[in-house]
């Protein structure tokens, strides 16, 4: 009888180990798992919209989408996502505080185990400070398109 209970808690044992966890990339394909913003400037919010399409032969639902703050707030279509179709969804930061930021949304598909992690990263500069690097951006483009310009035509030695 022991032998009985001893091979049956055996079986359910290594039953459960050989379950498969269902994972996110067998369902759903992202265009990107992080978006850099670059610099933006303080209190002006900003928001990047990922895609994601369904590699099923089923609907996908995303169940929830979550960030890991009150800062970054992501928005998602409720509706079913049909097989081989697209999905946005949008991940806005409010860009309230100064500073370099990395930041997570968790998205969670029903029936799919593993959560997807979307991530945004970013510095903050002050308005002074970005309109200060905006001027000094334009000028290092404008600098580069005169150089382009002049070089135009003439071939490696300059002729």
């Amino acid at each position: 009888m022991k032998k009985l209970l001893f091979i049956a808690a055996a079986f359910i044992v290594s039953a459960g180990a050989m379950a498969q966890k269902t994972m996110v990339n067998d369902f759903a394909k992202f265009n990107v798992d992080k978006y850099d913003f670059g610099k933006i400037k303080q209190n002006v919010p900003a928001s990047y919209t990922f895609e994601v399409t369904n590699k099923t032969d089923k609907p996908l639902v995303i169940e929830n989408a979550h960030a890991t703050c009150g800062c970054t707030t992501p928005e998602y279509q409720k509706d079913p996502i049909l097989p081989g179709k697209t999905a946005k969804i949008k991940v806005g930061y409010n860009a309230a505080n100064l500073n370099h930021f990395d930041k997570q949304v968790f998205v969670k598909f029903a029936g799919v185990d593993e959560e997807k992690v979307l991530a945004i990263t970013g510095e903050v500069l002050a308005a002074d400070a970005f309109d200060a690097w905006v001027k000094e951006e334009s000028a290092k483009a404008a600098s580069e398109k005169t150089t382009k310009s002049k070089n135009k035509g003439k071939n490696k030695s300059g002729k």
